[in-house]
């Protein structure tokens, strides 16, 4: 199966080079020197724009090359697997672009995408240093006058914020606030007067310590009216609606780290000895190494799935996109600390396994479930939607279609339409209201292929917790303001039957596809989906739900893969090294 998305982000990798090389310009050696300094990687981002990366943050209709979020998914996880300072740092730009990409007219997001095209960063200016995540409570005015505004105050905590030269701002533009209150503004820099703002300074971090994590400050900065991005008023709106974009997105960045981070695992287990084994043979480190293959993988899911979504079923990105967002930056975390245990005190350590790159990955990945909102904030918004998706439940409305159009991944996504995007799925979830359709075709098919019997039978236990689960939302359906801790938890519990949804979906459509391929041993069977469910079985506090023998079986594998020079995925991609080369393996020796 040759997908668009995996082949150009091939390409990509092959222009990065050999990431163990320490002489390459992206190296993971040149990325740990960075971090050490806390440098930002300035000659690595202006190389990816000689590549013409900037031009996959730019939607086709406004020149650029984004024709479907698929692509910009894998692009963006090729950075985050080889540095996510890199990948948030110049990913940062498409951040700042989408307020525009959704809501600005023809003439404005031309002018924006060929900035970026130029490799102009752009910026997201949301957050305030007294506010956080609560953006009603934002204080930076917009002062109307005849041509425009004078705007007053600061962001802070904003990526990019001293290196950008555009900035999407978030203003409060009628004096009292309130939904209606705000207004995104798309403020250029360059035609400012140098003394109506200046940059806050750099905010030293715990991970990404390169990026530009800074703020800037406005005094009666002069806004012409033409930067008024959608209708004045309303920008608390095109935020919202901006972020289930983003919040997609961000599964490229966990999606990079697991990547990275299991790479190193693995590496370790085949060259530690312990007792007079390797590691890799221990069984309890089999079962680490197994899980945390199955969490990847179901991760990858979910991930390749709502990247679908967003072009097949935009009207209920608000819950594809909360789920995603909680689902993938919190299960990496999960994934990174049970590889911790695995490597012990090198996990910690610079300069000993691998140069010190998993203590990096893991400082780094931590920022991931805070921006963007951060998992409160997600589970929060599936909470606030527990009554429409009750709702559509009782009455069957959800987009059932969309989401198989998801699925079948030989289907091209179609053409997004950002003016489908809402704050709440009126409709309810096609991808749950499917689920049952899916289970009913895993025991089909289970019953020609005797094979597929404990996956189907882990499907039929997954829809049973799911109604559970439902039961459980209509009594916290009418919860408004103070929400209370069970009503997390079931929030907790409804994105991982939602999760569950996709992988069946996804295996019972596209699991022919990659019969003959380097992927098919995931595939067959249902491997990866046994495990998987097995997984989300045991995330969801069910008795005797792990299938050992599935993990057993990923990791033989994730070992295969690693020494062949493949990438462990649900897709067949060709990394730019030559696997685990015989010196270093010590299972090769005298072979």
């Amino acid at each position: 199966m040759q997908d668009p998305a995996y082949r150009t982000a091939e390409e990509l990798d092959r222009f990065l080079g050999d990431p163990d090389d320490p002489s390459g310009w992206f190296s993971h050696a040149r990325c740990l020197e960075l971090d050490e300094k806390e440098e930002f990687p300035a000659e690595i981002c202006l190389r990816l724009d000689d590549w013409g990366l900037p031009s996959y943050y730019v939607p086709e209709e406004h020149g650029g090359r984004l024709t479907g979020y698929p692509g910009l998914l894998q692009l963006i996880r090729v950075l985050a697997r080889r540095d996510l300072t890199v990948a948030i740092g110049h990913g940062k730009t498409y951040l700042g672009g989408v307020c525009v990409w959704v809501a600005g007219h023809a003439e404005q997001a031309a002018r924006l995408g060929a900035d970026v095209r130029a490799g102009v960063p752009v910026s997201l200016g949301l957050t305030e240093r007294d506010h956080g995540s609560d953006l009603l409570a934002g204080e930076v005015r917009g002062a109307a006058g005849a041509e425009g505004w004078l705007v007053s105050g600061e962001k802070w905590l904003i990526n990019n914020a001293t290196r950008g030269s555009l900035l999407s701002l978030l203003t409060r533009t009628d004096p009292a606030g309130g939904p209606r209150g705000f207004s995104v503004l798309l403020v250029d820099k360059r035609e400012l007067d140098k003394d109506v703002y200046h940059h806050l300074p750099k905010v030293h971090t715990h991970g990404i310590r390169g990026a530009d994590i800074s703020g800037i400050a406005f005094d009666q900065a002069r806004v012409d009216r033409s930067a008024l991005v959608g209708a004045e008023g309303g920008g608390l709106e095109i935020a919202l609606k901006a972020l289930q974009l983003t919040r997609t997105l961000c599964a490229a960045l966990s999606l990079g780290a697991a990547d990275h981070g299991l790479r190193l695992a693995v590496d370790f287990t085949l060259r530690r000895e312990l007792y007079g084994k390797l590691l890799g043979d221990l069984p309890q480190a089999r079962r680490t190494l197994g899980t945390a293959a199955a969490d990847v993988l179901l991760h990858e899911a979910l991930a390749i799935v709502a990247s679908r979504l967003v072009h097949t079923q935009t009207d209920e990105m608000s819950i594809t996109a909360a789920v995603t967002k909680y689902t993938l930056p919190s299960g990496t975390e999960d994934v990174l600390a049970r590889l911790t245990q695995l490597l012990g005190a090198r996990a910690f350590l610079k300069g000993v396994h691998a140069g010190g790159m998993f203590q990096k990955v893991e400082r780094d990945h931590r920022i991931v479930g805070l921006f963007d909102g951060n998992t409160l904030v997600n589970l929060n918004s599936l909470v606030n939607q527990f009554r429409s998706l009750m709702r559509g439940r009782r009455r069957g409305t959800g987009d059932v279609a969309g989401a198989r159009a998801a699925y079948d991944l030989s289907l091209p996504v179609p053409e997004l339409r950002p003016d489908r995007l809402s704050l709440v799925a009126r409709h309810g979830s096609g991808v749950l209201a499917g689920l049952g359709e899916s289970v009913a075709r895993l025991t089909e098919l289970a019953g020609e292929q005797p094979a597929l019997a404990p996956a189907a039978e882990a499907a039929r236990r997954i829809a049973d917790v799911s109604d559970r689960v439902h039961a459980e939302m209509e009594r916290w359906q009418g919860v408004l303001g103070d929400v209370p801790p069970a009503a997390f938890e079931t929030a907790r519990r409804y994105t991982l039957c939602h999760t569950a949804a996709v992988c069946l979906g996804l295996w019972t459509h596209s699991a022919r596809l990659f019969t003959g391929t380097s992927a098919a041993p995931l595939w067959q069977d249902g491997l990866w989906l046994r495990a998987a469910l097995g997984r989300l079985l045991e995330r969801l506090g069910e008795p005797d739900a792990g299938d050992g023998e599935a993990y057993e079986e990923l990791v033989e594998h994730l070992v295969a893969t690693r020494r062949s020079g493949e990438l462990f995925s649900l897709h067949p991609y060709r990394l730019p090294t030559e696997g685990l080369r015989p010196a270093d393996d010590p299972t090769t020796v005298g072979n």
